[in-house]
């Protein structure tokens, strides 16, 4: 125990404390890592945060170690979809022989002592409560249990967090949909006047301008073409909308599925002309764009599922669209922009700022907007 709260440990276990519970970082697990810890917070200036406790004798050695720490950070860009991860390396225990130098995207700093803070600027610029957050009352054994449990308790509190954002609950939204698009196709079909009301509720450009029949905007996302259209929907809807329910919660879910029904009917009028069109593949893709977005944000924890699933069902899908004829792409597009835009807007559970929901907001009006003036005002 001795050992372990030498200057130097201890130092390690103030800044360990301070980047976890003050700035919200959370630990990255390494393989064959020895002697240092690796922080990530994606939200933060400095995505990463790397605590080096091991003892680098001669500039070889730290030549080593910034090729290592290179090659470590190009394998989280990957993880976590990031183009740039802006890093800070803290050593606690260089040789005087080292000529410390930072490199591109990662900073170098020596802490061998709190002192030692106030003479960075990159301490000063990102984290100027560190100096006034690194002083405690206790020492010794109680400041070790103090910064332990303080830990495990922030630790404990994401846990919970975590848990229930990605534990599964019923998707009744989703189911609930799903049943109004087979009634909407079934009902008319029996009753024996299923062309009249696609005539009536499809998304057509003249109508909704001329006639200002805007309800078209809507229900055209809840008639379908043929059974196998409508089983092919309600099958996406099911696949993509149980998860997303789960993950966005029931009201925002809602909002963007009706929200990426409008923005695809919207796009679709605006370059369509004056065909018809009908389903809900506008209102799924605005869902695959939710879904995106939610994993952007948990790209620590989904960053492969992104990459292997959701990015190519979107990529894939388009293609199809674009490759197949009487497939209204420009609905899909619209309905996918449509989903991201709102979804920015509406945030992101225990992730999004009160700015960035801000910024969705008014990117999400001027949108509407913008498309509004396209679809009525702009007219070929």
């Amino acid at each position: 125990m001795k050992e372990m709260l030498d200057k130097k440990n201890v130092i390690t276990m103030k800044l360990l404390h301070y980047f976890i519970t003050e700035k919200n970082y959370n630990p990255i697990i390494l393989q064959g890592v020895e002697n240092e810890i690796w922080l990530e917070n994606l939200n933060q200036d400095y995505k990463i945060i790397r605590i080096v406790s091991n003892y680098i004798h001669n500039n070889e050695q730290f030549s080593f170690d910034m090729f290592k720490t290179k090659r470590i950070i190009k394998k989280i860009k990957a993880k976590t979809l990031s183009w740039r991860l802006k890093t800070l390396s803290i050593f606690t225990d260089l040789s005087d022989y080292v000529d410390m130098q930072s490199i591109k995207d990662v900073d170098c700093i020596e802490v061998k002592d709190e002192k030692d803070l106030s003479s960075y600027e990159q301490i000063k610029n990102n984290f100027p409560d560190m100096s006034e957050k690194l002083v405690y009352n206790e020492e010794g054994m109680q400041l070790f249990l103090k910064i332990t449990s303080d830990i495990n308790e922030h630790n404990r509190t994401d846990s919970v967090k975590i848990e229930e954002v990605f534990k599964p609950k019923k998707p009744v939204v989703t189911y609930a949909l799903i049943t109004i698009n087979i009634l909407c196709y079934i009902i008319p079909l029996l009753l024996g006047n299923y062309e009249k009301m696609v005539s009536l509720f499809c998304v057509h450009g003249p109508s909704i301008r001329y006639l200002g029949q805007y309800y078209r905007l809507l229900t055209g996302a809840f008639m379908h073409g043929s059974i196998l259209h409508l089983l092919f929907n309600c099958y996406a809807l099911f696949v993509i909308g149980s998860q997303l329910e789960s993950f966005m919660g029931k009201w925002r879910y809602i909002i963007i599925y009706l929200y990426s029904a409008i923005t695809g009917s919207l796009l679709s009028i605006i370059f369509s002309g004056s065909t018809a069109s009908v389903g809900a593949s506008g209102a799924i893709f605005g869902l695959m764009g939710g879904l995106l977005y939610f994993g952007y944000h948990y790209r620590v924890y989904l960053g492969n599922v992104i990459k292997s699933q959701i990015i190519p069902l979107i990529l894939l899908n388009l293609l199809l669209g674009m490759m197949s004829p009487g497939i209204d792409n420009a609905g899909h597009i619209g309905g996918l922009i449509g989903g991201i835009s709102i979804s920015i807007a509406l945030g992101i559970k225990y992730k999004s700022s009160t700015f960035e929901k801000i910024n969705g907001t008014i990117v999400t009006i001027i949108l509407t907007i913008f498309m509004l003036y396209m679809g009525f005002a702009y007219v070929k």
